[in-house]
This record gives structure tokens, sequence and C-alpha cells, in this order.
């Protein structure tokens, strides 16, 4: 099987991306058994790993015109000229490049989050957090494992996105242990969340939908680790350090809200990205699918205390302060029970591939 690096579309900038970090290591002698919700955290952390290998069916395959079998009002051009006048083969071509484009930097994204959750063990100064944030590390690697075999069945991948790489450039240049968890567990994987759940909801394709699931239930508790861990500490703050901390939430998630308009795919299908642009903005999808992002985000800000005016005023803007009464544990809750019945499908679909088989004649 080729290199996935061989299947990026265009070309990566270099096969390696450097961020100097000038953070301090902290040790914690204490021991002590910590915070027992953040404990309790820390033990389904452990209970609920999983092998990417055995969990998910990688014998599935992906559907040869529609890869995960979403939707046609899903992809961002549906409905535009240039789009429609194309072959069946074209369209497919699309749809493979803006749902393998999608996929890599779910991947690309999975990666920031293990050398994240890497630097909070090195530098958090609790030792539940310490413990919690290592059973992150072996989620993400996974997730990374999951995405890669994922993307290597589409043929097409695409390295990660200039908005994306600029966001966790910037968490990971800061010094400060918390902005890791504010720009990471709260920004980029409660947008994750939600785009993940977007395919595991919609998506017709066995595999697509599973691997979305899967990644889902872990996502949900390293969500809700931030939130333990940022709830506690940002009471302490000046009113200054938290309005510094909502400026700097207001531009990841502008930032993060422009991410998923795929310029890079439609150049190289030879689309012209302002086309692509003013078709996908006027038809209403963007304004749709940029607000459904921030479902999970909204409230979690709320929930952690950094909900002052300068946060309010910018999410007013944005049109997305109404989510902030949405049931973030209803959500989580779902994530973990919607994983579980992927699970209880797969084993009552081999219960009965096993059955048929000992039925069948004896040579």
């Amino acid at each position: 099987m080729p290199k996935l690096s061989d299947q990026y579309a265009i070309p990566a900038d270099g096969s390696h991306l450097k961020v100097p970090q000038d953070f301090d290591v902290t040790f914690n002698w204490d021991y002590d058994e910590g915070r027992a919700a953040m404990m309790g955290l820390y033990r389904k952390g452990i209970e609920m790993q999983w092998n990417a290998e055995t969990r998910i069916d990688w014998s599935q395959e992906l559907d040869e015109d529609n890869p995960e079998q979403l939707p046609e009002e899903m992809l961002p051009i549906s409905g535009m000229p240039e789009y429609e006048r194309m072959s069946r083969q074209e369209k497919a071509r699309v749809r493979r490049h803006f749902q393998g484009w999608q996929i890599s930097q779910f991947m690309q994204g999975e990666q920031g989050a293990l050398i994240c959750a890497a630097k909070i063990v090195t530098q958090v100064p609790d030792i539940d957090s310490k413990f919690y944030a290592s059973t992150q590390v072996i989620d993400e690697a996974r997730h990374v494992e999951s995405y890669k075999r994922l993307l290597e069945k589409f043929g097409v991948a695409y390295p990660m996105t200039p908005p994306l790489q600029e966001l966790i450039d910037q968490v990971l240049r800061d010094s400060r242990w918390d902005m890791t968890y504010l720009g990471m567990q709260v920004v980029i994987e409660g947008l994750a969340l939600a785009a993940f759940q977007q395919i595991r909801d919609h998506a017709q394709n066995p595999l697509a939908a599973a691997v979305n699931a899967y990644v889902m239930q872990d996502e949900s508790r390293h969500v809700a680790f931030g939130r333990l861990a940022l709830r506690d500490y940002y009471p302490q703050l000046t009113q200054k350090e938290r309005d510094e901390r909502e400026e700097f939430l207001l531009e990841a998630c502008y930032l993060m809200r422009d991410r998923f308009d795929a310029v890079e795919v439609w150049r190289t299908l030879g689309l012209d990205p302002v086309r692509c642009a003013e078709h996908m903005y006027d038809s209403g999808f963007m304004a749709m699918f940029r607000s459904s992002l921030f479902t999970r985000i909204v409230p979690i800000v709320k929930d952690i205390g950094l909900w002052g005016p300068v946060i309010r005023k910018g999410y007013e803007e944005m049109g997305i302060i109404g989510f902030a009464e949405t049931d973030v544990q209803a959500l989580q809750e779902a994530d973990d029970g919607i994983a579980k019945e992927f699970d209880a499908r797969r084993n009552y679909v081999e219960s009965v591939m096993d059955r048929a088989k000992s039925m069948e004649p004896a040579e």
C-alpha cells in the first residue's frame, strides 16, 4: 500500500512542522488523590481504552461515487451550476476530494491534540490532571491511526489547512498551561466533536460512521477534562486575565469558523474558489454549517466562567450565543451511548454470520 504522504493532492510544506517551546516542566511531589471528579474521569479513561485494529471492521470499503455516502446537500458546492454540469465521474471525484480533505483535517487536528495532551502532562501542576492527560495521549494516538487508515481507503489526502495550523501553533507556543486547555480542549476539540457528529449521524457508510462514533466517545471525555480543570482555575484569575482569555477565544473561534472553506480542494479540482465561496454563502450552507460547529463550545465557555461582556458580544455578533443553554452533559452521554450501539450492531452481525456458518453442510 502506498504511503499516505504520497497520496497528498497538494504538496505538504516539508515532512515536519517544528514549533519552538518555552515553558516549565512541573513535577508534583504530593501524589494526593486529587479531585474526585477528575480521578473518576481518569478511571473512566483507563477503562474505556480500545484497539483500533480490532474494534473497527477495516474490511469494509467506501462507496465508489460517494465514499461516506453522505446526503448530497452536505457537499458545500451542491447546486452550483459548475458542479451540476459535471458528469457522474467528475462529481464522484469532487465528493472524494472534499470528504478526503475533511477527514485529513480531522487526522491532522488529532496529531495536534496528541502533542497538546503530551504538553499538558508535562506542564500542568495538578497530579490528577497529569494522570488523565496521560490517558488522552494514547486516545489521540489511536485517533490519528484510525483516520489515517480511513484516509488510505480514500486514496487522496491533504496537508493541514493553514487556519488550523495557525491555531495549533499559537496554542503550543503559549507558555501558560491553561491556554493549551483553552485552545485544544475547548476550541479545537469542541469544533471537532460537532464536525464528527455530522458524519456519524448522516453517513450511510458503516465504516465512516463507526470511526467517527468511536472517536467521539473519547473526545467527549477530553472536553469534560478541559471543563473540570478550567472551571476550577479561572475564578482565581483577575478580570484582566479573564478578558485576555476571552479575546483569545473569540479570535480562535473566528479563525476556526473560516477553516472549512476548502480552498485547497477547489483549486486542486480546477474550480474557482471565489465562485465556490459565493455559492456556499448565498445558499446559506456555510451559515448553517458554521453555526452548528459551535454547539459544544459556547456552553462550555459559559460553564468555565469566561462569560464576560467581551465574549458575549462576540458570540452575539457571530449568531451563536443561543447555544449557551445547550446541555453538554446530555450530549456527552449520548456520544457514549451511540458508540455502544455501534458495538452492539457489529456484535449482532458477527453472531448472525457465525450462526450461518455453523449451519453450512460439512464438505
